[in-house]
């Protein structure tokens, strides 16, 4: 739930609907309030009208008896509990009243009104609550005769229902359509953030080297200045490397020179000398390679667009080992189970499966066999060897910087440890195992990128 809320797309979804929610209810609420007070007076209104016709149709006959002088125009009061009713009394208990009460009584409780003063209560009526007019009316001989008319509250109870379900179904088909609206300005106002987003995943996935900056205003500058940077640390990587260069070949001229002379001195009869020699410039050159491989691999991690494909970084280096190894009869073999690419520099990649392939074809009998799988976030290459083989006490051994186990092997003892010094600047990891065709197996571990 926590991590829903760190979207700008879901907060400004939540914060629209909820507006408008809150919004709708409360014009709802308004709209519901303002109709009652509305359908209620027009009751009042309806019931007040039909209490001034029944007051003009009302008489008394010679006997005392009450008649009207003719029915009362709206058909309603005539159906039995209608809902619609009315009585007139007597003060004498002379009293007639509607069709519609069907013979039961119309409660007129309490005293009578003053003449021309209506009064407005609810009483119980034959089929429920009703809503009640009274008022007395002067006759022509004798006293006020006391007249009530009514409604059942059912009726005005089911026309606020109905106007109240309607605006409920229409309010919420236009909050449903607001928020749909809502999502789709949100969509269309983030559209710019989503597509440098892509742009970024292109710059770290080495597909492009700056982002676009036909943007909106608000955007515009953000990316001009992520441009800014990019370009700043690519000028700094390229110095960087230039330096690293020029430090490698100021250091191998006077290595050359020392060696030569050593081959003088070996020429001169001086075998002790010139060995010496040439064992410490041997030193001082791995050193070299591995310092400067070292720091290369340190500065280009912090870069972004690191990325190499593992397919097209490996098959020149199994060309070329195939071809170095192919005269003691080594067979080099490849399987690709996924499709992968590193977060890795690709001339470090060359240098890593160089290094391994390598090792592996000094070591291997007849055959090495590379595999490529995809583990998680994780890129796994695997290099099996039907060599002798370690035995597992000695695998930490051979990542130490010179060390080899067979000096009958050629090399110098550096190709792993600048391997796994690189994987791990990389964020990666090797691994040594007994390999299925009885040799050793390398596992390199790189992170992946998707692409």
């Amino acid at each position: 739930m926590r991590r829903l809320w760190t979207s700008f797309r879901t907060r400004l979804i939540v914060g629209a609907a909820l507006w408008i929610i809150a919004g709708l209810t409360v014009s709802g609420f308004l709209l519901s309030e303002l109709f009652k007070a509305h359908v209620t007076q027009q009751f009042d209104d309806e019931l007040h009208g039909h209490a001034a016709e029944l007051a003009v149709l009302v008489g008394v006959a010679p006997d005392g008896k009450l008649f009207l002088h003719r029915r009362l125009s709206d058909p309603r009061f005539l159906p039995k509990e209608s809902g619609f009713y009315w009585r007139v009394e007597a003060p004498g208990g002379q009293a007639i009243a509607s069709p519609s009460l069907a013979g039961r009584t119309l409660p007129l409780t309490g005293p009578p009104p003053d003449t021309g003063v209506e009064r407005h209560v609810f009483v119980a009526g034959p089929s429920g609550r009703l809503r009640l007019v009274e008022r007395s009316v002067a006759a022509a001989h004798g006293p006020p005769l006391r007249l009530g008319i009514g409604v059942d509250q059912r009726l005005l109870d089911e026309v606020l229902g109905r106007f109240n379900w309607t605006l409920f179904l229409s309010l919420a088909i236009v909050a449903s359509g607001l928020i749909v609206a809502a999502m789709l300005q949100v969509w269309f106002g983030l559209r710019p953030l989503t597509r440098m987003r892509h742009a970024l995943s292109a710059v770290r996935m080495g597909q492009a080297s700056r982002l676009p900056e036909d943007l909106p205003s608000e955007v515009r500058p953000l990316a001009k200045d992520l441009n800014a940077l990019l370009e700043g640390n690519l000028e700094m990587l390229r110095r960087a490397r230039t330096q690293a260069g020029n430090l490698a070949h100021a250091l191998k001229t006077p290595l050359a020179i020392l060696t030569d002379e050593a081959e003088r001195l070996a020429a001169a009869g001086q075998r002790e000398a010139a060995d010496v020699i040439e064992l410490q410039c041997e030193r001082m050159r791995r050193q070299i390679d591995y310092q400067i491989a070292r720091a290369r691999a340190a500065a280009l991690k912090r870069s972004p667009g690191l990325a190499a494909d593992i397919r097209t970084t490996l098959e020149p280096v199994m060309a070329a080992m195939s071809r170095l190894h192919g005269r003691r009869d080594v067979a080099f073999s490849v399987g690709y189970d996924a499709e992968a690419r590193v977060a890795v520099d690709a001339q470090d990649l060359g240098e890593i499966l160089g290094n391994v392939l390598d090792n592996a074809g000094k070591w291997a009998r007849t055959r090495v066999d590379v595999s490529v799988r995809r583990h998680g976030d994780s890129a796994e290459i695997i290099v099996d060897d039907d060599g002798p083989g370690l035995p597992p006490e000695s695998y930490e051994h051979v990542f130490g910087l010179g060390e080899r186990l067979d000096e009958h092997i050629a090399g110098h003892g550096l190709g792993l440890s600048i391997v796994r010094d690189l994987v791990g600047l990389y964020g990666g990891h090797v691994a040594l195992d007994a390999a299925p065709l009885g040799g050793l197996r390398l596992i390199l571990t790189l992170p992946a990128i998707d692409a």
